[in-house]
């Protein structure tokens, strides 16, 4: 927010509800703005901190097309270009993905943990996050060491079972080897490239929710001819 000093160097990025009501303060650019809003009883009351009013920077922008308005705390042009963030806007997405693969790949799509105490849950879910992160590494290694590649473009399922099980057999090889094994790991990032993300081409849809009770099929009633 302006005119405050943060303590860390934590941001938010939102997209704009449809019909939230805020007011232009002043413009910062072409399709950038500085905007007051206000907050709701409701999440006043669920966040006692939140004050009446909030200042955040609104930019517009199209993507793919699509006119697309986000709200974002970052409010320095000289640190967070509009190029920028809106570039990051396109990526919200990606964390989840992350989620997915932690879920199915490294989890074995088991719905629950095996651990059965909370601290144990807990050095579970530490030891599936670090797992994680160094995989990731790994892959971005494996991403960096070809031309004009990013992480994301390589086949997390595919990678991590292969990088998993080289790491599995390091003990059994000799130290000097280490550096020809790394190298090996490299130069297998071709074989875990994904195809280009298909565009999508329809508008998305809501699914039906479920029915919580049977629907019952109104009887029919056929007409007797004498």
């Amino acid at each position: 927010m302006r005119g405050s000093k943060q303590a860390n160097s934590s941001h938010w990025l939102i997209p704009l509800r449809k019909g939230t009501r805020y007011e232009e303060i002043y413009s910062l650019g072409r399709q950038d703005r500085f905007a007051r809003l206000t907050t709701s009883p409701q999440a006043r009351a669920k966040w006692p901190d939140l004050p009446a009013t909030l200042e955040a920077r609104l930019m517009r922008r199209k993507v793919k097309g699509k006119e697309v308005q986000v709200l974002t705390s970052m409010t320095d042009l000289l640190r967070f270009p509009a190029t920028d963030i809106v570039d990051l806007y396109s990526y919200r997405w990606e964390i989840e993905l992350g989620y997915w693969e932690m879920k199915q790949s490294l989890l074995g799509s088991r719905l629950t943990l095996r651990s059965r105490t909370p601290d144990m849950v807990r050095q579970e879910l530490w030891g599936t996050l670090l797992a994680y992160n160094l995989i990731r590494f790994q892959m971005a290694r494996m991403a960096y060491s070809l031309d004009s590649i990013h992480p994301n473009q390589l086949s997390f399922h595919q990678a991590a079972h292969f990088i998993i099980k080289e790491l599995t057999m390091l003990p059994a090889v000799s130290p000097g080897r280490l550096p020809e094994v790394m190298r090996s790991m490299l130069e297998m990032a071709p074989s875990f490239l994904l195809p280009d993300r298909r565009e999508r081409s329809y508008s998305r849809s809501v699914r039906a929710r479920p029915q919580k009770y049977a629907v019952r099929k109104k009887p029919v009633r056929l007409k007797i001819s004498r």
